[in-house]
């Protein structure tokens, strides 16, 4: 067995763990060379190593690069983009429904899933070995778990059915959720059911909820605000309201505004750390990096050129007196053909395309709760939290009246229009059982041109559940692939 050597660079504070078929090594160029053990004496490793748990999300698969990154994933398979015909068809197979076991597409969430989450566990295998104490070491422990919990969240709702899918999804196949540190371990197997790695999901950011202590003043690290937002997040994708509200008014409670319209903008456009309000957890993604997250929408070239634009029917849907309308959108001409681009991520007055990446805004939380009121009857507190909402998106808004299916249509609507573009739609339209339709309108800036080439995906369709990798299951047999894939 080759032994394990860290390799810590004071520098970078990062630990990076880089993952084969068979075996997963710490490694990064450094000066400093020593088995991991040893590292792992020193109190400041413990930060360097949760560090490098967080920048594994910035990996490929997960949200750098252009192909398979999961900042358009959630929206290209869905009725939110359109293929241009004037891209370079990246993502073209997805968008397109043709999910397979050897395209990066779609599975390549999956390794640099299990590659963040065996750093987490790396942290924790020394948790306990009395280098850290009190605080410190509860936040570490706090932060890692956490973290590995929503990590395999991102995986179960991609690669297994959601709990509210379909009647058998709960007891249906779930994920191997990873909670040892086993750089050789090929024998894991899918041995859980959905529902139970929910539970484990849900054990591990309750832990998490109950010792954090560190604030939110870093929004590239976890904290109670955030992880109680997670709470409320996974409880809605597992058909529990009643924590879904709970947990959802506990992140509000701590982390109030919805981000103000007058930061809205800003929230967006500015560089990191400059305008925060509303951001309970992102990816942070400083210029130095040079992970340009935005290219997977468009280049600057010197005009902009879009690999997928906003579905003509989504657009029309953001009016004039929508802040959200500039903060996501430019429209302009490229070789000759005018276009309504995805701009969300383009950044402003940086480096094109280089911006952190908004894991979890108080607004989703906001609208998890308000969800979950009108599906336990409670439809004023539902429209109440709708309104809040609402009347920070629109610069005139007269407070809503809606109730009954109108209410809910009304809360989906904006949760459309929030989170576009957020790796949400696919899932939302998942979790609900409900096809996707696209609009059949074409990719230009008044909705002509070319559409999409499918246009239907049934809810019952087997591809809901993305294709694990092939490589995956050549590494580990044991490793059962999804249906008909």
């Amino acid at each position: 067995m080759k032994k394990n050597i860290i390799k810590i660079s004071l520098a970078a504070l990062t630990v990076f763990v880089s993952l084969t078929s068979c075996e997963r090594n710490l490694d990064q160029i450094s000066s400093i060379n020593e088995d991991q053990d040893q590292a792992m004496t020193r109190a400041e490793s413990f930060r360097q190593a949760m560090d490098g748990a967080y920048t594994a999300l910035k990996g490929g698969g997960y949200y750098s690069g252009d192909t398979g990154s999961q900042l358009i994933m959630g929206d290209l398979t869905t009725d939110n983009l359109v293929r241009t015909a004037s891209g370079r068809n990246t993502n073209f197979a997805a968008s397109n429904f043709e999910f397979s076991s050897d395209n990066s597409q779609t599975t390549g969430l999956y390794n640099a899933a299990y590659l963040a989450i065996s750093r987490t566990n790396f942290v924790l295998k020394y948790i306990n070995n009395g280098v850290l104490s009190g605080t410190q070491k509860t936040n570490i422990e706090a932060e890692a778990r956490a973290l590995r919990a929503i990590v395999h969240f991102d995986i179960v709702r991609a690669y297994s059915q959601i709990p509210t899918q379909s009647a058998g999804a709960k007891t249906s196949i779930g994920i191997y959720y990873s909670e040892t540190y086993s750089p050789l371990n090929n024998t894991s197997s899918r041995n859980l059911t959905v529902e139970q790695v929910y539970d484990k999901i849900i054990a591990d950011l309750l832990f998490s909820a109950d010792n954090i202590t560190q604030n939110d003043a870093d929004k590239g690290r976890l904290s109670k605000a955030a992880i109680y937002g997670l709470l409320s997040r996974v409880n809605l994708y597992k058909g529990d309201y009643a924590n879904t509200i709970k947990y959802g008014e506990l992140a509000l409670g701590l982390s109030p505004s919805v981000t103000q319209r007058s930061n809205f903008y800003a929230i967006w456009k500015e560089k990191e750390g400059n305008v925060n309000d509303g951001v309970l957890f992102q990816v942070s993604n400083a210029a130095a990096e040079q992970n340009t997250v935005g290219a997977a929408y468009n280049q600057a070239v010197p005009s902009l050129r879009s690999e997928f634009v906003v579905d003509y029917d989504l657009y029309t849907a953001y009016t004039d007196n929508d802040v959200r309308k500039s903060a996501y959108f430019t429209t302009s001409i490229y070789s000759k053909q005018k276009y309504n681009h995805v701009t969300k991520y383009a950044g402003n007055g940086g480096p094109s395309n280089i911006v952190p990446i908004k894991y979890l805004r108080s607004a989703e939380v906001l609208l998890n709760i308000a969800e979950a009121y009108y599906r336990s009857g409670d439809q004023a507190s539902a429209l109440t939290l709708l309104n809040k909402l609402r009347v920070e998106r629109y610069t005139t808004f007269t407070p809503g009246t809606e109730a009954g299916q109108l209410l809910l249509d009304a809360i989906l609507k904006e949760r459309r229009l929030e989170l576009a573009f957020e790796n949400d739609r696919w899932y939302t339209l998942k979790r609900l059982g409900l096809p996707v339709q696209r609009s059949g309108k074409g990719d230009l800036f008044d909705g002509t041109g070319s559409p999409a080439v499918k246009q239907t995906l049934d809810a019952g369709n087997t591809k809901w559940q993305w294709p694990i990798p092939i490589t995956a299951i050549q590494a580990n047999p044991n490793i059962k692939q999804n249906e008909n894939y």
